[in-house]
């Protein structure tokens, strides 16, 4: 998990003198060329901003970086046992293979066996890998505004529906759903805590999150019916404006955003996500606050329902919320994501923060 890892400052100092006692203890995936390091990687350095550190390959996959070809972080666990060893050379020979269960044991492997194994080594199972793979590379595509059959090719499946059925599970919709003249268009962009998919019209941003929220499929499913169907991929103004003001964000220089938002939900929920955009950078809340500030002691269930059903991650800061022990409790992101935002908001805390 991500909390067992130390400050990222260590992890930096680490990586940059390419620290032995770190290898196979932590990984950094490099935002600005999307590639997972181990942190003896002897490729040029990135620089600290670029840099998000997992405690396991795994989480670097999902997260949508790409193994290294210098230092081959797949490789130390690979050794320890033979299974995994070939099935890693069998994946980084053709990445655009589409795995089953069948073609394990046409390779004289168990399955069952395989699974435990990647899930003890990598945190996911090989057949994810292998699957995270293929999609990472068909999402690329997609978002340069290429074609289906481009992204088809790119993620390596042998049909237009064999990539839409698992476009389908990844995003909640086929590629086909996508128009070119659409109301609302979808892109994404890399942060330092892995990338984000943005969603908007011409003047509101209506969905930002990152890409590997469970929840993402749902939303996009309940945006493409609430727009008639008219949600396609590309660039349109709050999405370059929302992406400009993370980076200031991320970079320290401001906590402000003034993107115009559309909210899709009830009153009640609307109104809470009102509520905490009102919440300063760097203050903590719990969910009894937020109820009472609205004049709702007793809707804390319904405010934390409403936190949890968010949509427009950072900017709708529901990470300042924690639970009334203190503890992290539910984010969407994950919660190495939480901890990471509200260490990050330090820096912005005002003079006197107000109470949870």
């Amino acid at each position: 998990m991500r909390l067992d890892l130390p400050d990222d400052d260590i992890l930096y100092g680490a990586l940059l003198a390419r620290d032995p006692a770190w290898d196979g203890r932590a990984y950094v995936g490099v935002t600005s060329t999307g590639i997972l390091c181990r942190l003896t990687c002897p490729a040029r350095k990135p620089k600290r901003e670029n840099c998000v550190f997992f405690g396991t390959i795994g989480a670097g996959i999902e997260a949508g970086f790409r193994p290294c070809k210098r230092c081959h972080p797949l490789q130390p666990a690979a050794q320890a046992d033979p299974a995994v060893q070939a099935l890693i050379k069998a994946l980084e020979a053709d990445p655009s293979r589409r795995w089953r269960e069948g073609d394990l044991v046409a390779l004289g492997h168990d399955p069952s066996t395989v699974r435990r194994a990647f899930k003890r080594h990598f945190g996911m199972t090989f057949l994810d890998m292998a699957r995270q793979t293929r999609l990472h590379a068909g999402l690329t595509t997609l978002a340069q505004d290429g074609r289906v059959i481009d992204a088809q090719l790119d993620a390596g499946f042998s049909s237009g529906a064999a990539f839409r059925a698992a476009f389908a599970r990844h995003l909640g919709l086929p590629p086909g759903a996508f128009r070119s003249d659409a109301l609302l268009k979808a892109d994404w962009f890399q942060t330092p805590l892995g990338p984000m998919i943005a969603v908007s019209d011409a003047t509101h941003l209506h969905l930002l999150e990152f890409t590997d929220r469970k929840a993402l499929p749902t939303e996009l499913k309940r945006l493409h019916k609430a727009c008639k169907g008219s949600l396609g991929f590309g660039r349109l103004a709050p999405t370059d404006r929302i992406e400009a003001q993370l980076d200031e964000y991320f970079h320290g220089r401001s906590a402000q955003f003034d993107v115009p938002l559309a909210l899709h939900g009830t009153p009640f929920t609307c109104a809470v996500w009102d509520m905490l955009q009102t919440l300063p950078a760097g203050s903590i809340h719990s969910y009894s606050d937020i109820a009472r500030r609205m004049d709702r002691p007793e809707s804390t269930r319904a405010v934390a329902r409403a936190n949890g059903a968010n949509q427009i991650a950072i900017v709708i800061p529901c990470h300042r919320v924690m639970g009334a022990d203190g503890s992290l409790t539910g984010y969407g992101g994950g919660l190495w994501r939480k901890q990471k935002l509200i260490d990050l908001e330090r820096q912005y805390a005002p003079t006197e923060s107000i109470p949870a």
